[in-house]
């Protein structure tokens, strides 16, 4: 029998060479997409949107999910993500402002290292000593607020009297690079993506399992999120309205959506 013919290894220097020239066209195809970024802005400005965020979730979601579907033989979920979401917050910031607001709780660093894996290094970012003044810069055009979830702070409750100032992304996005531990928040327009987590807050007392029991009957699947100064955080599994009847009737007489984010992106 005849040995299988391999193919020779190339060599270093040619695998140099290649690197090299790819780096090339990436780097024209990066600037080309930059370009049009600035292209976008103009057709908003002469739309009468130049003052307007914008900072779409479900359409970033959708893109890195189609990219993240597509054949590939090496390039990594964390690598994707990595590197679009720059592309996505460079152009953001080009079509008009955006900043980043971050109250880190007890690990301001890792809510700085989550921020800055979801939105890039083109927005600018401010750490703040309270969560209150995040979310009033998320108030403003082109704000975002980056809050830690503590069990000693129930900051996500006071987004029940502000419906306009919705958490619209869990970080980090990839479960891969740990669980949840910070939510963010702007005045966007959420919208469903096909495999979401909506976020209620109720202050029902007695223990979160009767909540999540209650819900369950009535064909909700929720999970505590956290627990603080007499409110619960729940994650809805899917995407609801804020006038779901289910969410009506259960437990607590205070409670509500305070937004909805895409589950992770590599689940």
């Amino acid at each position: 029998m005849s040995e299988a013919k391999t193919e020779p290894t190339p060599s270093l220097e040619a695998v140099r060479q290649r690197i090299d020239a790819l780096d090339t066209e990436l780097l024209r195809l990066v600037d080309e997409r930059a370009s049009l970024a600035r292209i976008v802005a103009q057709a908003k400005r002469a739309a009468g949107a130049g003052d307007k965020f914008a900072l779409r979730p479900a359409r970033e979601t959708q893109i890195l999910r189609r990219l993240i579907a597509c054949e590939r033989t090496a390039a990594s979920p964390s690598l994707i993500v990595r590197i679009w979401r720059e592309l996505i917050g460079d152009s953001l910031s080009v079509q008009g402002p955006f900043h980043i607001n971050v109250w880190g709780g007890k690990d301001p660093a890792r809510a700085v290292e989550l921020a800055r894996h979801r939105f890039g290094a083109a927005p600018p970012l401010r750490q703040l000593a309270k969560p209150e003044d995040a979310i009033a810069q998320a108030r403003t055009l082109g704000g975002v607020a980056v809050c830690a979830i503590t069990p000693d702070n129930a900051w996500w409750g006071r987004l029940l009297a502000e419906p306009e100032v919705k958490v619209f992304a869990t970080l980090p996005c990839l479960a891969a690079w740990g669980p949840m531990s910070a939510l963010a928040v702007a005045a966007v327009d959420v919208e469903p993506t096909g495999d979401d987590r909506t976020f209620w807050v109720t202050d029902a007392a007695g223990p979160a399992s009767a909540v999540e029991d209650a819900l369950s009957r009535d064909g909700v699947a929720a999970d505590l999120v956290v627990e603080a100064n007499g409110l619960k955080l729940f994650m809805l599994a899917g995407f609801y309205q804020r006038n779901d009847q289910r969410l009506a009737r259960a437990p607590g007489r205070l409670s509500g959506i305070i937004g909805a984010a895409p589950a992770p992106l590599d689940v």
